[in-house]
Order: structure tokens, then sequence, then C-alpha cells
């Protein structure tokens, strides 16, 4: 992929922004288990950094995806996973289908207050009883004259306490579980929503994240994303612009693992030496670069496909499936090095090391990812 200086230039304003208005933050948003959506969503909004391949009528920059993806990969220098997949779940996982599909309204009543940061938005797909099995939800969305009726409840949904909509996956008729699904734009001060206690995960401690509960919530027919019945579709759709985010991402927390253990193994001496002469850890970090390498090249490859209108879905899972696995093998490998400092709690390579642990679940698990692959390498020999 060739980066142009307008790449260049999105790049070094990511990276300013992440440096100067996240990174100093992040240790504290991390202690108190939240990042304040709304304030950096709108400093984010206002560099037009939410929006950066929406629609320019709806405030986007109308940029094709490798733009996109080259701002998942900056985003993901922030010094924790937890920030970055929130403003994946806001540019990546909840607004694509609604660019994409959404009529005039609910792209200007939605869509561009979210690119301005005017709004959070979190995505509403996963259940207690159906996480990657996307097609088993449960949560159902039924006619009463102009509107819907919703009743159930979603899981493990990030941003979900400071979101101002939910794109929601809900059942709206008897049709097969293919054929029966919709997007529905659900604004959470709606009368019938309530929210779990914050959840406390293993790791992305800065990410809000919690179980939504909708009892006979009433909204309108026209919130719902382009045809009814065609849920399932978009959603698998906005799977892969999700899998891209996730997988472009993950390279810079990567490196930041790498880099830190690096320094540390310079600095630290054990038996007369720095640890990092020893030739066995220098290999290694080398050979995990090289992994980190490997990865941007696939990921940037099917990015460039992707925007050209390709359906990568292949190597969208490919390079999901990879990053997961990579990441937790670059964070287990450094934190070694660190000895019992990378044991602390405080350490960046033992945030890493916990919160990377989302990237072979979230998404779509590894299972998933190797059924994907296997099923087309198979459809492939005919």
């Amino acid at each position: 992929m060739i980066l142009t200086q307008e790449h260049l230039e999105l790049k070094r304003t990511i990276a300013n922004f992440v440096e100067n208005e996240v990174n100093p933050h992040v240790d504290s948003w991390e202690e108190s288990g939240l990042f304040p959506a709304k304030a950096l969503f709108k400093k984010m909004g206002d560099l037009g950094l939410l929006g950066i391949s929406k629609p320019v009528e709806n405030g986007g920059m109308g940029l094709d995806y490798t733009f996109e993806m080259l701002a998942a990969e900056e985003f993901g220098a922030i010094r924790c996973g937890g920030i970055p997949m929130a403003i994946g779940v806001q540019t990546n996982m909840a607004t694509p289908a609604l660019a994409r599909f959404g009529s005039d309204y609910v792209r200007e009543t939605y869509l561009a207050p979210a690119i301005a940061g005017d709004r959070v938005a979190c995505i509403g797909v996963s259940e207690p009883g159906a996480g990657s099995d996307v097609a088993a939800i449960k949560t159902t969305a039924m006619k009463d004259g102009d509107d819907y009726i919703i009743n159930g409840s979603k899981m493990w949904i990030t941003n979900a306490t400071q979101a101002d909509f939910i794109c929601l996956l809900a059942n709206t008729s008897d049709e097969p579980a293919h054929k029966n699904k919709s997007l529905i734009i659900v604004p959470t001060d709606t009368p019938g929503i309530s929210f779990s206690e914050k959840l406390n995960k293993l790791g992305m401690r800065s990410s809000d994240t919690a179980q939504i509960f909708f009892d006979n919530v009433r909204v309108p027919q026209k919130n719902r994303i382009g045809p009814e019945g065609g849920g399932f579709v978009m959603q698998m759709q906005q799977f892969q612009e999700e899998r891209l985010y996730v997988a472009a991402m993950s390279l810079k927390g990567m490196e930041i693992c790498i880099n830190d253990t690096l320094t540390y193994t310079r600095e630290r001496n054990a038996f007369g030496k720095p640890l990092i002469a020893n030739q066995s850890i220098l290999f290694r970090l080398a050979e995990l670069q090289t992994e980190v390498e490997a990865l941007r090249a696939l990921t940037y490859q099917a990015c460039e496909r992707y925007s050209q209108g390709e359906d990568v879905t292949q190597l969208a899972s490919m390079a999901k499936l990879k990053s997961g696995r990579l990441s937790r093998e670059v964070s287990d490998a450094c934190l070694q090095y660190w000895g019992g400092m990378g044991f602390m709690w405080d350490n960046v390579v033992s945030r890493f090391y916990r919160d990377n642990r989302l990237g072979s679940i979230g998404g779509g698990a590894d299972e998933i990812m190797l059924g994907i692959i296997g099923k087309n390498m198979a459809k492939a020999l005919g």
C-alpha cells in the first residue's frame, strides 16, 4: 500500500493527538476504570477523526478506507487497549452500516452527531447466550403501528454506560435466522432501557462495558437501518470493518511492548551484563518484530482491497486471527523478560498482557475466524 502525503498528514495529526491529549491521562483513566468518552470524542470530532471514511454530507471526510486503517494503527499507540477499542466501536463497529445503508433521517439524526463527537455510539449484538453465534440472538423488535417494541438484553457492550445510542441487532420476524434480523438505532434514554453495573473485566479497564436490558422499549420504525430482515447481512459487512480495525489497532501496541522491553533489557543488568546481551532475548524480540511486520503487510493488503470495493472476508478473518494470537504471544514473551517487574499491575507490558487477551475473543473468536477461513478454502477448491 503506497502512502500519500495525505496519509502521512493524517498519521501525524493522530500521533500528536494521542501524545498530547490521551497518553498523559491513560494511567489515571485506567486506575479509575473509565475514560471520559464524551469529552475525548468531542475533541476528536473537532479534528474530523470520527468520520474519516464517512460521507461528506454528514460531516465526514469522505476518504477511502486506507485512511481509516492508518488511523486505527495510530490509535493503537495509546498505551492501553480500552480507549482505542472504544474509538473503534464509534468509528468502525456501530456506524459503518448506518453510513452505508441508513436513510437520510437516521444519518442526519445519529450519524452526523456521532461524527461530530456530540453523540457516543455502541453496538448491540452479543447476548448472554449468543456471542460469536450471531444467528442465535433472542432480542426481539416486534411491530406495533409505526413503532417497534423491543424486548431482550445485550451483553459485553463497550461504551454502554456513556453511549447516546445503540446500533441494535434484533429479530423482527419469524423468518429463518439469517433473514429475520434488522439493525435499529435505539437512543439510550428511551423508556424501558436499563443497564447493569459496569462489568469488572480482566483487561480494557478504562473502557466501560455493561449489559443492556430492553423492557417494552418503543422506537419508531424509521430508526431502522436499511430494509427489514437485512440486518444479519449488514452486520456481517460491519464485521469486516471491525476485524480490520482490530488488526490495525494491534500493531502499535505490540511494538510498544517490544520497544519498551528492548529498552528495559538494555538497562537491566544480570550476571554482570545487560539482559539484551543474551542472544536468546535479542533474537526473540527480532522474531516478534518480524511477525508484526508480516501482520502489517497482511492488514494493509486487506485494507487496500476493501477500499477498492472487494470482499475481503477471507483476508480480514486472517488478519483478525493473526492479530489476536500474535498480540498474546508478544505480550507474554515480553513480560517474561521483565521478570518480577513484569508481574506488577501498573507495568505497561502487563497491561497489554491483560488487554490483548480479548483480541482472540471479541469480534469473533479465533475458532470462528478459522471456520470462515477453512470454509472459504474448501469453497475455492470446488
